[in-house]
């Protein structure tokens, strides 16, 4: 599993839930108007906020929201990402803000502590969160990413800040950006979206992702966490399960879930038992 994401990564390097709010809080968004991301409302119950990784369209989890109803949805999608303008995420940081503007979209609407289920960056995000802001958050779900990005290449993020700001240099050239298409073409189960990303967004977002390391962060999480992760290939199901043990030693009341024959898109790769996990997840 480590190996089968590494050449991916190294290229995108370039570039439990509370009561259901009252109806008012639906309305409430008119308060609080998010510049790094949009959001899409679907269906009624518990809060459940849901964010893509990088490059990636909310269309990910429309065959999620319909295999699991029952919950109040928020589909993030990130500005900059997937054909959405850039807006707030023209210039600077990406990733850390984004957790800082969804802490104040839960805040500003209200919600009760949803539940936060975030896939790749999106589990970055998830992370941010739960650690930054546990007052806000219900539980917490990663799938598919380590505290430490960097880890998923075999290295850390003090030893790959040379080679991260050498890729990063080259993405406004013709070479960084026909390696930043190529990367994302390869990337998820809606390629044709997410090549529409803003390859400026999806540089800075990998640099950041690249540069973070959040196991120092662990300790602070008071939600309930849940880990998924993927193993493609039996031969691999080990060493992934070694690698993810260590990464959230910091948690150790996390739960940790292998889903074999995955790669990394769970969500496409096995949708039914994803849907069974995130069933068990919210209740």
């Amino acid at each position: 599993m480590v190996r089968s994401l590494a050449p991916l990564l190294l290229l995108l390097l370039v570039a439990a839930p509370g009561p259901v709010a009252p109806p008012a809080a639906a309305s409430a968004a008119t308060a609080f108007a998010p510049t790094r991301f949009t959001v899409e409302v679907v269906g009624s119950g518990p809060d459940v906020i849901l964010i893509p990784g990088l490059t990636a369209s909310k269309e990910v989890w429309r065959g999620t929201v319909a295999a699991v109803p029952g919950y109040r949805y928020h589909l993030i999608q990130v500005a900059g990402f997937a054909g959405a303008p850039a807006r707030g995420n023209a210039e600077g940081p990406v990733v850390a803000p984004i957790a800082e503007e969804i802490a104040r979209y839960i805040d500003a609407n209200r919600l009760r502590r949803p539940a936060i289920v975030g896939h790749s960056m999106g589990g970055t995000l998830a992370l941010m969160l739960a650690a930054r802001h546990p007052q806000l958050v219900g539980k917490a779900m990663v799938v598919d990413m380590l505290p430490q990005p960097a880890e998923l290449l075999g290295t850390s993020a003090r030893n790959i800040r040379g080679l991260a700001d050498i890729l990063e240099s080259v993405s406004g050239t013709g070479f960084g950006q026909n390696l930043i298409d190529s990367a994302v073409r390869m990337f998820g189960n809606d390629a044709p979206v997410n090549v529409k990303s803003d390859r400026d967004v999806v540089a800075r977002a990998a640099h950041e992702l690249a540069l973070t390391d959040l196991t120092p962060e662990l300790p602070r999480i008071r939600a309930p966490l849940t880990i998924l992760y993927a193993s493609p290939a039996a031969s691999l199901a080990a060493t992934a399960d070694g690698v993810y043990r260590h990464a959230y030693a910091g948690d150790p009341a996390a739960r940790l879930v292998r889903i074999d024959g995955s790669g990394h898109m769970v969500m496409a790769d096995q949708p039914g038992r994803f849907a069974e996990e995130l069933r068990r997840f919210l209740q």
